[in-house]
């Protein structure tokens, strides 16, 4: 008898003792993936009793994906589109989290130095106008390099790629005929190349391939290994990727717009690296589950105050500072379907300036 009221009372205590899950999933950009695996678990580690799953599938299978409805939140490199935007059956908010930079990176045997390329000069590898190393092109801006008499291979993204938007982007920007045939998007008709799926798929493909080139996000190529190039900016100073040079390319954004869609590729300032970008967190703004609205603010809250903070060890550049202060203000607006933001909450509580205008125009009336 004792034995079994012992037992009920474990049951009872280890029941009151359970912590319900609450499960975020999200897909998307694989720019950012190492930076937000680091802060889902961070995170889950303060916080138990919610879990953040990612998938690492590139910006557009996670513009589909919450389109589809199919996850909570979406991650990408490049803006949604006003066309992806009227297509989503709901709304979304754009939360700016990190930046990074797209490098050139190459497989080059033999070759130690550090490359030098300009804008021009990369459209007309990708277009596949420039076909060997030792191109006089290449030759020019490489002078005391010796290149050699391969073909280069160039490798690309195969899948919907906000990496690929902000290379695209940068090259439409320098090369008028990049622009006309090509042109900037998550995905694009490719003229040459391999294809490789995900940041992941492109670094493997350069490695394994002698003679090859491509582009990927800072930390892949450092993680790998993987040589990569200075590229010329706009003040004509060729600048290398680097925590420094990407925000001095944010430098350059003098006022952040309200939906946080904006460009920094061949950004001004002799300091800015020209392939650099914000990624965003794409969020729907009505929640019609409490609880996992009030887990996403939470998150999102942590990431713009805390999370800013481990950055630098994953070589991204953290959001500046007013750019923060504007985000912290647009999670405000994230709510449940049905009931008041505290955005608009703040709107619709009179400033002191105004009660006391109100109470005047009162006395006056009363009078």
């Amino acid at each position: 008898m004792r034995l079994n009221w012992f037992v009920g009372l474990c049951v009872i205590l280890l029941a009151g003792g359970a912590v319900a899950q609450t499960n975020l999933t999200g897909a998307g950009a694989t720019f950012p993936y190492p930076m937000y695996s680091k802060w889902f678990s961070e995170y889950h580690n303060l916080h138990p009793d919610i879990q953040i799953n990612y998938q690492s599938i590139g910006s557009g299978g996670g513009v589909k994906q919450i389109q589809a409805g199919t996850v909570d939140f979406c991650a990408s490199d490049g803006p949604m589109t006003d066309e992806e935007l009227k297509a989503t059956p709901y709304k979304i908010i754009h939360i700016p989290t990190v930046m990074g930079s797209d490098v050139p990176a190459y497989n080059l045997p033999g070759v130690n130095a550090e490359l030098k390329f300009t804008g021009e000069v990369l459209a007309d590898i990708f277009l596949g106008k420039i076909k060997k190393w030792n191109d006089p092109s290449l030759a020019k801006l490489n002078s005391g390099v010796k290149l050699p008499d391969k073909e280069i291979v160039v490798v690309h993204r195969s899948d919907g790629s906000g990496t690929t938007y902000i290379f695209t982007d940068f090259l439409s920007k320098v090369s008028n005929e990049w622009k006309t045939k090509v042109g900037a998007a998550k995905s694009v008709n490719w003229p040459v190349g391999l294809g490789g799926k995900g940041n992941e798929g492109v670094s493997g493909t350069i490695r394994q391939t002698p003679g090859s080139i491509g582009y990927i996000e800072l930390i892949y190529a450092l993680q790998n290994k993987i040589p990569f190039g200075s590229v010329k900016n706009p003040a004509g100073q060729f600048v290398k990727a680097s925590l420094a040079a990407t925000t001095a390319a944010a430098a350059s954004v003098k006022e952040m717009p309200d939906d946080f869609r904006v460009s920094i590729t061949n950004a001004p300032g002799k300091d800015a690296y020209p392939i650099s970008s914000f990624t965003w967190l794409l969020i729907p703004v009505e929640w019609s589950d409490g609880t996992k609205e009030k887990a996403i603010v939470d998150f999102l809250n942590w990431m713009v105050d805390k999370g800013q903070s481990m950055t630098a060890a994953l070589d991204y550049a953290p959001l500046p500072k007013a750019v923060a202060t504007k985000v912290k203000g647009a999670i405000h607006g994230i709510h449940v379907k049905g009931k008041e933001s505290a955005q608009d909450k703040v709107e619709a509580k009179p400033t002191e300036a105004a009660k006391t205008k109100q109470t005047a125009k009162a006395g006056k009336t009363h009078s």
